[in-house]
């Protein structure tokens, strides 16, 4: 069974920092590229960033260049999102991903986290 574990979520001020992580047991994760994606209240669900596990290329939603780093540890199975100078727009449930293929709408992730709320306040 493919698990995602999302943990680091929670209420933030505006301009501070959050660490991301997710535990991923159950698929071969060195193998593929993995993800964070977001969704706010009433918008659709958006990749905020990836990271290819075998060449270690990523990728970054506009809106976060600069702010969000993505990495991750093949012998941990972890990804993680460190998120520095928050705004309120990144107020979101965040979405831990396994098979990503980094940038690209047309290919939905296999496998999704619960998620867990990023909440930044002005």
């Amino acid at each position: 069974e493919v698990q995602l574990v999302e943990s680091g979520g929670g209420l933030v001020q505006a301009g501070g920092s959050r660490r991301l992580s997710c535990v991923v047991s159950g698929f071969t994760f060195e193998a593929f590229s993995v993800g964070w994606f977001r969704q706010a209240p009433g918008k659709e669900r958006e990749e905020v960033s990836c990271i290819n596990n075998k060449d270690r290329s990523t990728y970054y939603l506009d809106s976060v260049k600069g702010r969000f780093t993505i990495s991750s540890d093949n012998a941990k199975s972890t990804v993680y999102l460190q998120m520095n100078n928050l705004k309120p727009e990144d107020t979101a449930v965040y979405y831990c991903a396994v098979d990503v293929i980094c940038g690209y709408s047309g290919y939905p992730p296999r496998y999704y986290g619960r998620g867990i709320r990023v909440t930044v306040s002005s």
